[in-house]
């Protein structure tokens, strides 16, 4: 009885509060490339209302601030009001991510950074600030963004620079609750990695912490939709934010396959099924392609804390948050590379099958003649390098996992197509072309450490030096020691470091791809617990190896190899023989 009441008492709050909910008179202009031309014509500042379509504060934001009268009364009188959905724009999005969402950024006329907020501002506080701008248009000094006036010489860390890294590591960790010591808990990708990576040469104290984040974050799996909502507040697990993203999905689906396949725990195993079960009812397109999100509230503006309480029936009849039906290039990329790794690790083809599918209709319906991919069908700004970063790591993944050549000869393209265009001059690769903007595109530290990794796998995989120079390119930014340490932890640079600097596990199945024996073979060096590996299937009819930088014996029956170190194994003929080998 106790649930039925909260379920009608919802049913009225929705049918009154939308009734109730006061008009917005602010006109929200688009971001253009003539943006600032029109604010210096009429002597008016900018404001970015950045944010997100799933975001709860930003609804208030919506609700309470931009709905002021006061507010709306500066704003109509001295701005021009710019409105961008963050997902929409990665250039924006990346520019001003350490501001959350919604992030607030207001610009002189002639495009400099006066001021910027992070999170919801209340109406009496907007008003002031606005005022504020209008009186004294000086710029915060905390508002300016500043690149370091040069990069790294060499694309490696320093050894100080790898100490000062791996000490930030080990003290950002939560070594009692799992997580990182933040107010918000989740499962932080890259120290999440390093940490197995790490518990993989035997470190003890890393494997705790990493099993420990993932137990923990299980709260943060929704029970009965399944999914992965962004984050708990309060410093524990048990203060969920409901909003579901694309990146949060497939990165957990990714991160508890490398778990499952490294400890063969079933409740990771099971946490992936909970992700697949969600995205087959939610955010999966009649085409099989993947969606973007799903808003934290029911009602937007409203704290959902009792309907995520509900059973499935009783959420139904309320009805179902906002579903955000973009299908971006970026997120498919996301989740065809994790479904390929679960494939990998699990040898359900089903995984593989689903990222086959969209990886298809990407190629389709995103890419651009000269190689590179779209964000959505019809772009504002770009392309993105993230758009393209995703699609090319989807590409080797899937390479990885089946060993068609199509796939390799795809991230080849695509990466080739993010060489010419990406470029940094000083180091690294910045999110969007530079196409003359007033605001200048400049590199971030989550994307290049991504390209790093992948572009130095991908010159192992093809023999190609201008990857491996992209990566060291890329690498010069991220060495750079005001950029390494600019945030609390950045454990995925000392993965990109430590890779840049040793070759992959390297696996090398012979035999045609039609033979029993040489499938059970590759099966068992892709289910290998290691993401940092060059799995390689030669089947002697289709030619050389894209890189034959091994001479392997031409023995005339179905074998492997394992190579490290610079030196390779004899031929093993059975799986036995290769887990053997690589314990």
């Amino acid at each position: 009885m106790k649930r039925l009441a909260i379920t009608l008492l919802l049913i009225f709050i929705h049918s009154t509060s939308l009734a109730s909910q006061p008009q917005n008179k602010l006109h929200w202009a688009d971001w253009t490339d003539n943006l600032f031309t029109k604010a210096q014509a009429e002597n008016r500042y900018v404001i970015l209302d950045l944010e997100a379509v799933w975001c709860h504060w930003c609804h208030m934001m919506d609700k309470n601030t931009y709905s002021d009268p006061a507010v709306q009364a500066l704003l109509n009188k001295h701005y021009i009001n710019v409105r961008v959905d963050q997902d929409a724009r990665p250039d924006l999005a990346n520019r001003y991510r350490d501001y959350g969402w919604p992030a607030t950024i207001i610009f002189a006329p002639d495009g400099t950074e006066i001021v910027k907020r992070a999170g919801y501002i209340a109406p009496e506080n907007m008003t002031r600030l606005l005022q504020a701008v209008v009186d004294d248009p000086s710029p915060e000094k905390a508002a300016a963004l500043n690149l370091p006036s040069s990069f790294a010489r060499q694309g490696a860390l320093s050894k100080e620079l790898i100490v000062q890294l791996q000490q930030n590591h080990s003290s950002a960790i939560d070594p009692i609750k799992g997580g990182l010591r933040t107010n918000h808990k989740y499962i932080d990708r890259d120290s999440l990695e390093y940490a197995i990576h790490l518990a993989s040469k035997g470190n003890q104290v890393q494997q705790k912490w990493a099993q420990k984040t993932l137990d923990q974050a299980l709260k943060l799996f929704d029970p009965v939709w399944g999914g992965v909502y962004q984050y708990s507040t309060q410093g524990d697990w048990d203060h969920q934010h409901y909003e579901k993203i694309m990146l949060i999905q497939a990165s957990y689906l990714r991160l508890y396959a490398l778990a499952w396949a490294t400890w063969k725990n079933p409740r990771y195993f099971k946490a992936t099924q909970q992700i697949i079960n969600y995205l087959d009812r939610f955010l999966t397109s009649p085409e099989s392609v993947f969606y973007t999100s799903q808003d934290a509230d029911v009602i937007p503006g409203q704290h959902s804390d009792e309907f995520f309480k509900l059973n499935d029936q009783q959420r139904i009849v309320i009805g179902i948050p906002r579903i955000d039906k973009h299908i971006y290039a970026r997120e498919n990329g996301w989740m065809i590379e994790a479904l390929a790794y679960l494939y990998e690790v699990s040898g359900n083809k089903a995984y593989l099958e689903r990222a086959e599918k969209a990886a298809h209709w990407i190629i389709k319906h995103r890419s651009l003649k000269n190689g590179g991919y779209s964000h959505d069908e019809h772009d504002k700004a770009g392309p993105y390098l993230g758009d393209n970063l995703a699609m090319s790591r989807a590409f080797l993944q899937l390479y990885r996992a089946e060993g068609k050549r199509q796939w390799l000869d795809y991230a080849v393209t695509t990466t080739q197509y993010i060489n010419q265009h990406f470029q940094y001059e000083q180091g690294g690769f910045t999110p969007v072309v530079n196409r003359n903007q007033v605001i200048k595109p400049v590199p971030q530290i989550d994307e290049n450490i991504s390209l790093v990794r992948f572009s130095n796998l991908l010159f192992h995989y093809t023999g190609d030096d201008a990857f491996k120079q992209m990566a060291e390119h890329g690498m010069r930014y991220l060495a750079t020691p005001e950029i390494a340490e600019s945030r609390l932890t950045e454990a995925g640079i000392l993965l990109a470091n430590d890779e840049l600097k040793t070759d992959p596990m390297h696996i090398t199945v012979i035999g045609g791809k039609d033979n029993a024996k040489a499938n059970a073979l590759y099966h068992t060096a892709r289910e290998v617990a290691q993401l940092y590996k060059r799995i390689e299937w030669w089947d002697e009819r289709e030619g050389k190896l894209p890189n034959p930088d091994v001479q392997y014996p031409s023995l005339g029956k179905t074998s492997a190899f394992v190579c490290n170190d610079g030196r390779c194994s004899l031929p093993l003929f059975s799986s036995k023989e290769i887990l053997r080998m690589l314990n």
